[in-house]
C-alpha cells in the first residue's frame, strides 16, 4: 500500500486525540483506512473521548430566534474572538437569525451570505455563515432557545403535551427552557434509545468487547458474567448519550425522563421532547 501521509496522520489525532505515532501506527495496520484506525484506536484506549480541546481554530457565535412556530439556529464564523465580540458582528448574526425566521430559510442562502460579506468588507476580516438549522412546532408543541455564555453554544428544544393548554403552564415553560439548558450542558446524541442507530450501538459493543478482552483482571472468567459486564457497559454508555437516560442537569439523580413525567403529572398532560438542535461553535 502507499505511504502514510503526514496529513492523513494529522486528520486522525485531531479526530481522535491520540498521538502522532499512535496515529501512524494504526492508520498502518489499517491499511490508511482512517474509520478502521480511529475504531483501532478506541479499541487500544488510545482515543480521546472527545476531540482535544483548542483544536478548532473556528472562531465566532451562534445566534438563535423563534417565533412559536419556528425556531432558528445560526453559527456565524469570524477569524478572531475579537471580532466575534464586535458589536456590529452581533448585530448582523442577530440580522441574519432574524431574516432565516422571517423568510423560512432552512440553510445558507445567498442573500444572507451577502449579508455576511458587506461586513467582511467594512471590518476586513474573514467571516462565513457556517449554517443554518430550524426546528418547527406544530399543534400542541412549545419550542425553546437556549445560548450559552457569549454564544458558544445554541440549543433549540421542541416539547410536546397531549393537552395544548399544558403548554402555557408556568412549570411548563420553564421546563422546556431547562432543557434546553440541559441539552447544551449533557450533548446527548440522541432523544432516546430507539432513536440510535443499530450499527452504531454494534460498533461500540464491538469496541467494549476488545477491551474487555485486553483486561487481564477478566481472564477466565465465565462467559456469562462476561456478558453481564458488556452489557452492563454498554447500558451505561447509552444512558449518557440519550437525552431521556441522562440525569437531569438540575437535578442529577433524577432522570430527564423521570422529570418529564413528573411535570406532566402536575400539569395534567403527557409531556414528551420531539426534537432538539445543537451548535457549537468550531463544531
Amino acid at each position: 500500500m502507499a505511504a502514510i501521509s503526514a496529513a492523513e496522520v494529522k486528520a486522525l489525532r485531531e479526530k481522535t486525540g491520540a498521538g502522532m505515532m499512535e496515529c501512524k501506527n494504526a492508520l498502518a495496520e489499517c491499511e490508511g483506512d482512517a474509520a478502521k484506525a480511529e475504531k483501532l484506536l478506541k479499541e487500544r484506549g488510545l482515543a480521546a473521548v472527545e476531540k482535544r480541546a483548542g483544536r478548532a481554530a473556528n472562531e465566532g457565535r451562534i445566534f438563535a430566534k423563534e417565533n412559536g412556530k419556528r425556531a432558528v439556529l445560526v453559527e456565524l464564523a469570524s477569524e478572531t474572538d475579537f471580532v466575534a465580540r464586535n458589536p456590529e458582528f452581533i448585530a448582523l448574526g442577530e440580522a441574519i437569525a432574524g431574516r432565516a425566521l422571517e423568510k423560512g430559510y432552512t440553510e445558507v442562502t445567498p442573500e444572507l451570505s451577502e449579508m455576511v460579506s458587506d461586513l467582511a468588507a467594512k471590518i476586513r476580516e474573514n467571516m462565513s455563515l457556517k449554517r443554518v438549522a430550524v426546528l418547527d412546532a406544530g399543534p400542541g408543541e412549545l419550542l425553546s432557545t437556549y445560548l450559552h455564555g457569549d454564544g458558544a453554544i445554541g440549543v433549540a428544544v421542541r416539547l410536546a403535551s397531549d393537552k395544548s393548554e399544558a403548554l402555557a403552564l408556568p412549570a411548563v415553560q420553564a421546563l422546556a427552557h431547562d432543557l434546553a439548558l440541559h441539552v447544551s450542558w449533557a450533548v446527548p446524541q440522541a432523544i432516546s434509545r430507539d432513536a440510535v442507530a443499530p450499527a452504531f450501538v454494534k460498533e461500540n459493543e464491538e469496541i467494549f468487547r476488545a477491551q474487555m478482552a485486553q483486561d487481564e483482571s477478566l481472564a477466565g472468567k465465565p462467559e456469562g458474567v462476561l456478558q453481564g459486564i458488556l452489557k452492563g457497559k454498554l447500558n451505561k454508555f447509552l444512558s449518557s448519550i440519550c437525552l431521556l437516560d441522562q440525569g437531569f442537569v438540575k437535578e442529577e439523580k433524577s432522570t430527564v425522563a423521570k422529570v418529564l413525567e413528573e411535570t406532566g403529572k402536575a400539569a395534567g398532560a403527557a409531556l414528551k421532547v420531539t426534537g432538539y438542535l445543537y451548535f457549537k461553535v468550531g463544531a
